[in-house]
């Protein structure tokens, strides 16, 4: 499974990048309005440090204008894949985009039948929306379930971007039933290796050695 991060803060997506296992970056609108930050700039920034794809979203919601937006995402970095939200408009655009060879990462996405259109669209990504599906009595994975399951079927070269990830069992749940790609929240991937019994375990074994060495010390 490859881990990207949700998040649009440098100082976060550096820190983690530094630990070697982050594969990509997703923003959104929402992310990168809360670090203040010319959006471009920051998207480039972003692809200096992060060796995969980073999702950059258009704004427009008329299909010309997010083909053109889209074309001009795509010019900031090699890194750059482009979001388009899944509505009609975005349907050609995604078709448009994914022809000029660029990568589209098909966002806002809540059912089966939006993952289809998404892959015969040509998307490189579809991200199904687990944690607000959740939110509304839903069952989140189980729409992961039935995209892979549909994919296979028909040898969709789309990858499944599993996004709206809440906590860490989400990203274990998504990996067991082969999702391809989990995106998260910083606070989530800082979850990911922490378990109360590692530390508990480490702090017993540096203290039994702690004192084999002041016993081997006043013995001599």
């Amino acid at each position: 499974m490859k881990f990207f991060l949700d998040t649009g803060s440098l100082a976060e997506i550096r820190e983690a990048a530094a630990l070697g296992i982050v594969d990509g970056v997703t923003t959104n609108p929402s992310l990168v309005a809360k670090e203040g930050v010319d959006f471009r700039e920051l998207i480039k920034e972003i692809c200096d440090v992060v060796n995969g794809p980073v999702s950059a979203e258009v704004l427009s919601t008329e299909t010309e204008l997010m083909i053109k937006e889209g074309r001009e995402l795509a010019k900031i970095h090699k890194h750059v894949t482009v979001k388009v939200p899944m509505i009609k408009a975005g349907i050609p655009a995604i078709k448009a985009l994914s022809g000029d060879g660029i990568k589209v990462n098909v966002t806002l996405v809540f059912s089966p039948s939006q993952a289809i259109i998404a892959a015969k669209a040509g998307a490189a990504f579809v991200s199904p929306f687990i944690g607000r599906l959740d939110d509304v009595s839903e069952h989140g994975m189980g729409l992961i379930q039935d995209v892979l399951q549909i994919y296979r079927n028909y040898d969709y070269k789309t990858e499944v971007l599993v996004a709206s990830i809440r906590h860490p069992m989400h990203v274990v749940e998504a990996a067991k039933i082969g999702g391809h790609i989990a995106t998260m929240p910083f606070k989530v991937f800082e979850q990911l290796w922490k378990h109360p019994l590692t530390d508990i375990g480490l702090d017993r074994f540096l203290k039994d050695w702690r004192q084999a060495k002041d016993k081997l010390a006043t013995a001599r």
